[in-house]
């Protein structure tokens, strides 16, 4: 994947030294959903390393750059399988534009870059992700872009300990 530039942002993939920038942006992230509970910034750093570097990576990233080299977005996202058939899908867990970038086109960008990635991948059948229904500015941002909101799936989460009996 080549990366693409606007004339004030670049997106790319993510490298082993934007690590410590996407911990920043992360807690950033965390914020703007409303956390106050961050976890301390060297823990941060070491998840994302673990997660987008480590052996196996558990996601990738694309990352949007500013001028003068400072991560302004991401977009994080991983590959599941199966979707349809015996197809994958691309699964896209982060969209992030920050706030002063929004209505730029930077978040369109970064969902042609995803769109192209998995129309790149052979046996990749779609781009799936979730918003939250609280969250109106990102459901009509999706509407903006063409994307019909789907009906029909139920989320469940846990909190990563054994399945409550």
């Amino acid at each position: 994947m080549t990366s693409t530039t606007s004339t004030r942002t670049t997106i790319r993939p993510a490298k082993k030294d934007d690590t410590a920038a996407l911990a920043t942006l992360i807690e950033e992230i965390e914020r703007f959903y409303g956390s106050t509970a961050i976890q301390p910034f060297e823990q941060r750093r070491a998840q994302v390393e673990e997660a987008l570097f480590g052996s196996p990576p558990l996601a990738s990233a694309l990352v949007v750059e500013d001028e003068t080299g400072g991560l302004v977005g991401l977009a994080a996202y991983s590959f599941l399988w199966p979707a349809a058939g015996s197809s994958h899908s691309l699964f896209l867990k982060e969209l992030y534009v920050r706030d002063s970038l929004r209505r730029h086109g930077v978040g369109a960008r970064l969902m042609t870059e995803l769109h192209t990635i998995a129309a790149a991948r052979p046996g990749c059948s779609r781009v799936e992700w979730m918003t939250d229904r609280d969250n109106p500015g990102a459901r009509a941002f999706y509407r903006s872009l063409g994307f019909a909101e789907l009906n029909g799936k139920i989320i469940y989460r846990g909190n990563g300990e054994a399945t409550p009996k």
